[in-house]
C-alpha cells in the first residue's frame, strides 16, 4: 500500500511538471522612428528586421513594447507571424506612440483589453501632473490555451521629465491593477524611466502585491543595465525597464539581452550596432497553483 501511494505521488508530480505552464515574458523599448537616427546609422528600417529576429529567436510568448508608432507597429506585425497585439496610441486610437502588448496567438487568447492614461483624467488622452507628454498604460486579460490559466498583463511608458508624474503614475497604476485583476495573477512591464533607487520603484517593490523579477529570479543574467543610448560600450547598473510580477508567478530566470549586430560602413568594414537604445528584458515565469 505504501509503495502504491509513493508511486501515485510520483505520477502526480510528473503530471504536474509536464503540464506546468511557463511563459516567456519581455519588455522592450524599440525606439521610435526618428529621421536623425538614420543619419547616424540607426534607422528603423535597418533595426526592425533585427528586432523581429531577436523576438522570434528568444521566442517571447507575450511582451510589452514602448515608443511604437503606427508604421512601426505594422512593420513588426508583418515580420512577426503568429503574433497579435492590443493597445492604442497615446494621443488616441492610432495617433502618437503606442505602448502595445504583443502576444503569441497560438499559445494565448486575449479575453479583455483596455487602456488608461497616466494622468488625473485617466480615461482619455491627457498629460498628467508635470509630464512632458501624454503617457499611457495598455492592459489585457489573457488565457493560456493549453492549461486554461488566466492572467492580467499591464504595459506602460512613464514620462522621462516629470518627477511628480512618475511618482503619481506609480500610485495610479497600483490602484488600477488592484481594481482590475481581482483574484488572478498579473504582470507589469514597461519603460518606467526610473531605476531601482527611485521612490516610484520602491512603491512597486514595497507594495506587497508586486515583486521585481530581477530580485526573485532563480537564475539571473544581467551584466548591464537596460538603457544603452545606442552605445554597445556603455556600462551602467541602472535598470529603468522593469518586469514586476504578482505572487501568483515563480520567476525561473531573468535576463537583460544585450544582443548586437554588425552593420557594413564600407567595403568589408563593419561596426557593432544595437537594435534599440534600450536592451530588452526577458523573464521566464511559471504559474504557482
Amino acid at each position: 500500500m505504501k509503495k502504491f501511494a509513493l508511486l501515485l505521488l510520483a505520477t502526480l508530480c510528473l503530471f504536474s511538471a509536464l503540464h506546468a505552464q511557463n511563459l516567456r515574458v519581455a519588455t522592450y523599448n524599440i525606439r521610435c522612428e526618428i529621421p536623425d537616427d538614420s543619419l547616424k546609422g540607426n534607422g528603423w528600417k535597418l533595426r526592425c528586421p533585427v528586432i523581429a529576429q531577436l523576438i522570434r529567436f528568444h521566442d517571447f510568448d507575450i511582451f510589452g513594447t514602448q515608443e511604437v508608432f503606427q508604421g512601426q507597429l505594422n512593420d513588426m506585425l508583418n515580420q512577426l507571424p503568429g503574433y497579435d497585439y492590443t493597445g492604442v496610441g497615446r494621443n488616441g486610437l492610432k495617433d502618437g506612440e503606442f505602448s502595445p502588448i504583443f502576444y503569441n496567438k497560438e499559445k494565448l487568447q486575449l479575453l479583455q483589453s483596455g487602456n488608461f492614461w497616466l494622468s488625473e483624467t485617466d480615461d482619455k488622452p491627457s498629460v498628467g501632473w508635470d509630464a512632458a507628454f501624454p503617457r499611457i498604460c495598455a492592459w489585457g486579460r489573457f488565457k493560456v490555451k493549453e492549461s486554461g490559466d488566466c492572467f492580467w498583463f499591464f504595459n506602460l511608458h512613464m514620462d522621462h521629465i516629470g518627477v511628480k508624474a512618475r511618482l503619481e503614475s506609480s500610485v495610479l497604476v497600483l490602484k488600477k491593477i488592484k481594481a482590475l485583476s481581482i483574484g488572478e495573477p498579473f504582470i507589469l512591464t514597461g519603460d518606467f524611466n526610473m531605476d531601482q533607487t527611485s521612490d516610484g520603484y520602491k512603491l512597486f517593490s514595497g507594495s506587497g502585491i508586486l515583486q521585481d523579477s530581477y530580485e526573485t529570479a532563480e537564475i539571473r543574467y544581467a551584466l548591464n543595465g537596460t538603457f544603452n543610448n545606442f552605445n554597445p560600450n556603455l556600462k551602467t547598473d541602472s535598470r529603468i525597464d522593469h518586469i514586476f510580477v504578482s505572487k501568483g508567478f515563480r520567476v525561473v530566470r531573468y535576463g537583460v539581452l544585450t544582443d548586437s549586430y554588425r552593420s557594413e560602413v564600407s567595403l568589408h568594414q563593419y561596426v557593432n550596432k544595437l537594435p534599440s537604445d534600450h536592451y530588452p528584458v526577458q523573464v521566464e515565469v511559471t504559474f504557482m497553483h
